[in-house]
C-alpha cells in the first residue's frame, strides 16, 4: 500500500469487529511506527497495549464509575483551547453533527447523544487499546513528536487492513487507567487509540469528515506567477 493510499482510506472509526488481532501484528506495527521523527530524536512516548482480559476488565470498571461519573476525571492538560473560535468551532461543530446523522441521532435525542459518546469508552468494540503516555516533563514541541508517531502508527495499521481511532477523551479517566496499568510518575496519558478491524456495514463508518482545499490552507511563494 502506498502511504497516499493509507491517508487517504485511514478514518475514524467508531465501531470494529471483535475479531483478534495477534501480538505479532500490533507488535509489527509499533515497530515501524518507532521510527517517526522527533525533535533531537527524544522519542517522548510510552504505550501500553491491552487486550483480552486486562483489557475487559478496564472497560468494566470504566462503565461501573460512569453511573456516578459520567464525565469522568479532570483531565490533566485541556483537550480544546477553552475559547476555541471560527472556523475551528464551526469545523468541531459539523464534525459533531454529521457525525451522529450518521446514525440517525438528532441534536435533541440527548439519551441517544449520551449513548453514542459512552460507545467511547467501550473502545468501540475494538479488541486492542492502545493507551500513548507523554512525559510530562516535555513542552509543546514534544507534544508535536508524539502526534507524528501516532500519525505513524495509524498509517502503518492500514498496511495490515486494520482501522483505527485516536481518542483524546481517554484524558478523562487517566487515574482509572493508572490504577490498572502502574504507568510511573514521569508518564501523562495523552491518548488511547482503538485498534482492529472495520465493521465496513456500520452507517457511523461511512462517515468522511471534510477538509478544507489546498488553497486555503496554503499560501504559496515563488511558484508560478505571484
Amino acid at each position: 500500500m502506498f502511504v497516499s493510499d493509507a491517508l487517504l482510506s485511514r478514518i475514524s472509526c467508531r465501531k470494529f469487529l471483535p475479531d483478534p488481532v495477534s501480538e505479532e501484528t500490533v507488535r509489527d506495527i509499533i515497530d515501524k511506527a518507532r521510527w517517526a521523527p522527533s525533535g533531537g530524536n527524544l522519542q517522548p512516548w510510552h504505550l501500553y497495549a491491552m487486550t483480552g482480559e486486562p483489557l475487559a476488565n478496564l472497560l468494566q470498571d470504566i462503565a461501573k464509575k460512569m453511573e456516578a461519573t459520567p464525565r469522568g476525571e479532570p483531565t490533566e492538560y485541556r483537550v480544546y483551547p477553552e475559547d476555541l473560535k471560527d472556523p475551528y468551532e464551526a469545523r468541531r461543530f459539523k464534525c459533531g453533527e454529521d457525525l451522529y446523522a450518521s446514525i440517525g441521532v438528532s441534536r435533541e435525542d440527548k439519551p441517544g447523544r449520551i449513548k453514542q459518546f459512552r460507545h467511547n469508552f467501550e473502545l468501540f468494540g475494538a479488541p486492542v487499546g492502545l493507551f500513548v503516555y507523554i512525559d510530562r516533563s516535555m513542552g509543546p514541541p514534544q507534544w508535536s513528536d508524539v502526534g507524528m508517531f501516532l500519525q505513524s502508527l495509524m498509517l502503518v495499521a492500514r498496511d495490515y487492513g486494520l482501522h483505527t481511532c485516536a481518542q483524546e477523551a481517554w484524558a478523562q479517566w487517566h487515574q482509572t487507567i493508572a490504577d490498572h496499568l502502574h504507568p510511573s510518575e514521569q508518564w501523562m496519558l495523552f491518548c488511547g487509540i482503538c485498534l482492529g478491524y472495520m465493521d465496513q456495514n456500520a452507517p457511523i463508518n461511512q462517515l468522511r469528515t471534510e477538509r478544507e482545499s489546498v488553497d486555503e490552507v496554503t499560501n504559496w511563494v515563488g511558484f508560478g506567477d505571484d
